[in-house]
């Protein structure tokens, strides 16, 4: 009976960075577009030069392709919306609009969690068993384990998109973020969600924590089994190429570890926005620019397509 004034929400408001006033928004609209632009095109460039370019066909490259792909997807949920709402004050996003922002921030990622754990293993093959090397990560091994990437975030996104769009909201409708993540907008539930609560804990134990302590035990090896090699040549090759990928894992999972795994009582809605601008619109544009930077194969390839692109007379 206390159900029947529940009011059906349509629309939601993100309130994103509205406190700010007007010449700062503008300034972050400048800032942001820059950075997007920045990160699509850094993310297609690494694709293109990966797939032309005959010496970056190795595994390694395979996953860093699918890791660009996967960056453009989550910036493209993500940072449209909100340079909207920055510039023309387009905050409000319709209720199946939400979810599908939901849906696609979870998938990818999900899918970003797992495919750095799978980088991190090919890393920990190469270096640790480079005999089987060619074996264990063939062709189609690393076929699958980016399928399987991919895949893995189609179940949370599924189950947590579902799960909260299916719970009553009772009139508030302001999300305080800038896009709709699930802590913001399951504040605005009038239902008990303690089941969905430990539901969402368990996925992120099993979609961050989990990949992550993989991650960690792989680097363990990997640094253990270069202090051992002989030569300093062979160890700073080897450590150079997994340099750029520990330094990517760092960045994208301080803050994700940050934002999911801090107390509710400590994770102010300004707070938890800062923690969530670092990996959702910083660490994609860093991605390529950490991978073209630090890796000597990359920046050779680059200049090999340049060459090939303008001609030797243009250069």
């Amino acid at each position: 009976m206390m159900w029947k004034n529940w009011t059906i929400v349509s629309e939601f408001v993100l309130v994103s960075f509205s406190a700010l006033s007007t010449e700062l928004q503008a300034l972050l609209f400048l800032l942001f577009l820059i950075i997007y632009l920045v990160t699509l095109m850094g993310n297609v460039l690494i694709i293109l030069v990966t797939t032309a370019d005959s010496a970056l066909q190795s595994p390694m490259y395979f996953f860093l392709r699918n890791l660009s792909f996967l960056e453009i997807g989550f910036n493209l949920v993500i940072v449209p919306k909100m340079l909207g709402t920055l510039i023309i004050q387009d905050t409000t996003i319709s209720f199946f609009g939400c979810a599908t922002q939901m849906y696609f921030f979870f998938f990818f990622g999900a899918a970003e969690c797992c495919l750095l754990a799978t980088m991190a293993y090919d890393r920990y093959v190469a270096i640790c068993s480079p005999l089987h090397y060619p074996v264990i990560m063939g062709r189609k091994s690393c076929a699958q384990l980016a399928a399987a990437s991919w895949f893995s975030g189609i179940p949370v996104a599924t189950v947590q998109t579902t799960w909260i769009f299916s719970f009553p909201f009772c009139g508030p409708n302001r999300v305080n973020h800038f896009f709709c993540d699930s802590p913001p907008v399951i504040a605005l539930v009038c239902a008990d969600t303690s089941l969905f609560e430990l539901e969402a804990l368990t996925a992120t134990v099993l979609f961050i924590l989990f990949p992550f302590l993989l991650i960690l035990g792989s680097y363990v090896r990997i640094l253990s089994t270069i202090f051992r090699m002989p030569s300093a040549e062979g160890k700073r090759k080897a450590f150079s190429t997994c340099s750029s990928h520990l330094l990517v894992v760092s960045l994208f999972y301080s803050t994700a570890i940050l934002t999911y795994f801090r107390p509710r009582s400590s994770n102010s809605p300004e707070s938890k926005k800062l923690l969530s601008l670092s990996y959702t619109v910083v660490t994609p544009m860093l991605n390529p620019i950490i991978y073209s930077l630090r890796n000597s194969e990359v920046k050779a390839a680059l200049k090999r397509v340049v060459h090939r692109t303008l001609g030797p007379q243009k250069l």
